[in-house]
């Protein structure tokens, strides 16, 4: 080749790597000026669908600050486990972290009316709704900034819990008499108004009782943590519409340290949130669309008709409810609470 072309070749390899460096400088522009800002984001577990709204989170405020705006994520409780988020985002070990009322039903009493079962929610955007309603609510709201120095910024929005099991399936409400299950919170206290026996187990111990028939079914949000619990290697049947209830889990974040932002980065946060709950739905939405034809292949899927489901409402709802109301009513208005979560589901 001649030194002409030698010459022609190293421009325009130049070229290409300075075009390949512009475009990987462009990937992480600053569109928004501010400080170096790093968040803590403490969760348990391992990256899963329950966590793709604060990869979103990172990736984007990342992305719109050049870097300067970092939330890094902690996975496998690394900080902490998941029991002590609350009192570890009070202490300032980290400035965000997902928490789960079921794990803290006596830190944050009035929140734990979104774990009541068999509220009317029919969809992710009614959830959402719903569960911002009450993190909003002044009782709600009020008890966390108290107690924890903390705001439930946004849901992880779990889907509705469906059941899995092996054995005899479950066509009516009559059926679930006698069977053990696992299930959490105010589905648990429903199951029982059923007549069923409920498994103290962790969801890793799942699938060996339910191989092992030391537990008939299991609720978890459907389909994704049945799937990522293998709990569909071992069962039979499965519910497509119970819905019997779900956790809320919301990303709480330490109010001292959401003070300390500049406006651009709060503003940047509200627009992180709306792309962690598309995240959210389209990770969901993407285990059903896997999981349900499976499941139907080789499992007896369970539908009940709106005439059974009014009963499992007031058999196991009802009565929960109230129970819930009696209990909390000395300490807040237990009453308001439960109607601002049936207000925001109409």
């Amino acid at each position: 080749m001649s030194w002409m072309g030698k010459v022609m070749v190293s421009a325009v390899a130049g070229a290409a790597v300075l075009s390949g460096a512009v475009a990987l400088s462009s990937a992480y522009a600053q569109e928004v000026k501010g400080p170096k800002v790093t968040w803590k984001f403490n969760v348990w577990g391992k990256k899963r669908a329950f966590t793709a709204d604060v990869e979103a989170w990172s990736k984007y405020v990342a992305e719109k600050t050049g870097g300067n705006f970092k939330i890094k994520i902690y996975y496998g409780d690394q900080l902490g486990g998941k029991k002590q988020n609350l009192d570890n985002i009070k202490a300032g070990v980290f400035e965000t972290a997902k928490v789960c009322w079921a794990y803290h039903a006596g830190k944050n009493k009035a929140m734990t009316v979104l774990n009541l079962p068999f509220l009317p929610i029919k969809n992710f955007d009614m959830q959402r709704k719903v569960s911002e309603a009450i993190h909003k609510h002044p009782i709600a709201a009020g008890e966390i900034k108290k107690k924890w120095n903390g705001m439930a910024f946004s849901t992880s929005n779990l889907p509705q819990y469906e059941f899995l099991g092996r054995g005899k399936a479950p066509k009516k409400l009559e059926d679930f008499k006698g069977m053990t299950v696992r299930a959490l919170g105010g589905m648990a206290g429903a199951m029982r108004k059923l007549g069923v026996s409920i498994a103290t187990m962790t969801a890793t111990e799942v699938y060996q009782a339910i191989e092992r028939g030391a537990a008939d079914a299991v609720s978890f949000p459907s389909t994704y943590a049945h799937s990522a619990y293998k709990i569909d290697e071992v069962a039979t049947w499965f519910t497509s519409n119970l819905s019997p209830g779900t956790v809320d889990c919301p990303n709480v974040i330490n109010i001292t340290a959401w003070n300390k932002l500049p406006e651009q980065y709060k503003k940047l946060m509200h627009q992180a949130k709306e792309k962690g709950y598309a995240a959210l739905k389209a990770a969901y939405s993407a285990k059903d669309k896997v999981n349900l034809p499976k499941w139907r292949k080789y499992m007896e899927e369970i539908k009940y008709s709106d005439a059974e489901l009014a009963r499992f409402r007031k058999v196991g709802g009802q009565p929960v409810y109230d129970e819930w109301v009696a209990k909390y009513k000395g300490e807040f208005d237990s009453k308001a609470m439960l109607d601002a979560v049936l207000a925001a589901a109409k």
